[in-house]
């Protein structure tokens, strides 16, 4: 319980170092002038948009990385490295190319998008003998794929803006509130269903056979859960863009300290991991002010050496 108020703590606090920070910044006097005033006006329709993205789509991608590593039995999974967020990514491409620019309909295609990446990527691992090399590599060709898919959509039509820069690399400044609501509402349904689910998520990850020893539908549960995780990474990839590493670098931390117990994990997966992406953005709109740093560049930066600093440290064999 200490673990989780700590998280809380530091959760609210970085929300409102997102809201009053920046490169204008505001005080709480400022904002009793009214919203008609300019303090007013930045608050809400610039920082508190763009905190409420940056804490669901931290969380999300967080939880989404210990589910897909519980499910698919490997720690060095999640959704950017294995293509979950590229399928999610060609999705909204795709959207835009045919003008289907509504909130839902992105949020629903995201999904759709990163449950087929992630179905494809399990089942490629799985013919190829389950072993961990074998789920990053299909991760890698994966990723490779979708990318291809993304560009030969945008050469083709133009208007297919989705996949700019800021997009591919990450970031929450053209954050609106018609495309964050209902990424945000299926965000908290797909975390509200998961942590319901935590029991059979911690004996999904003993084995398939202990699990249906159990009597657990392993084969059914992994889908379950396959599904929720491309819902979170697709909701959030549908107004966060390809934001990566944030699912890998999260849970290995939060491990560290928490233990692997799904039932205290995943709710602070969601709390640090959306406090985590929170402060990362914010250090991002302040190191070069004026000009503002996606926050995807800086997660890339930190994720990166991560990736492989796990990589050496669990050996390069078949099976690690």
């Amino acid at each position: 319980m200490k673990k989780l108020w700590t998280g809380l703590a530091f959760w609210v606090m970085a929300a409102l170092a997102s809201l009053f920070l920046g490169a204008a910044a505001l005080s709480p006097m400022e904002l009793l002038t009214g919203a008609d005033s300019a303090a007013g006006r930045i608050f809400l329709y610039v920082r508190l948009p763009r905190t409420a993205a940056c804490l669901l789509a931290g969380g999300a991608l967080s939880v989404a990385g210990c589910v897909i590593q519980n499910v698919l039995a490997n720690p060095l999974a999640s959704p950017n490295i294995i293509g979950v967020n590229a399928g999610a990514g060609l999705a909204v491409t795709v959207c835009c190319a045919l003008g289907c620019l509504s909130g839902w309909a992105m949020a629903g295609a995201a999904f759709g998008g990163a449950f087929l990446a992630v179905l494809a990527v399990s089942l490629a691992a799985k013919w190829a003998g389950g072993s961990r090399t074998a789920v990053i590599l299909s991760g890698v060709s994966m990723n490779a794929f979708l990318g291809a898919m993304s560009d030969a959509v945008t050469d083709l039509v133009p208007e297919a803006a989705a996949m700019s820069v800021d997009f591919r690399v990450g970031g929450f400044g053209a954050v609106v509130p018609a495309r964050l609501i209902p990424a945000g509402i299926l965000i908290l349904l797909a975390l509200g269903a998961v942590l319901l689910l935590h029991r059979e998520l911690e004996v999904l990850s003993l084995g398939e056979d202990l699990a249906r020893s159990l009597g657990v539908n392993a084969r059914r549960m992994r889908t379950v859960f396959l599904a929720l995780a491309a819902l979170l990474c697709g909701a959030a990839v549908s107004f966060a863009g390809l934001l990566g590493f944030v699912g890998l670098i999260v849970p290995h931390a939060l491990r560290r300290f928490a233990g692997t117990e799904c039932r205290v994990l995943l709710p602070l997966a969601a709390i640090w991991g959306g406090a985590f992406v929170t402060v990362c953005d914010l250090l991002a709109r302040l190191a070069f002010r004026p000009q503002e740093l996606n926050v995807g560049i800086l997660l890339s930066a930190l994720g990166g050496p991560f990736f492989l600093y796990l990589l050496s440290k669990r050996g390069g064999g078949p099976d690690a």
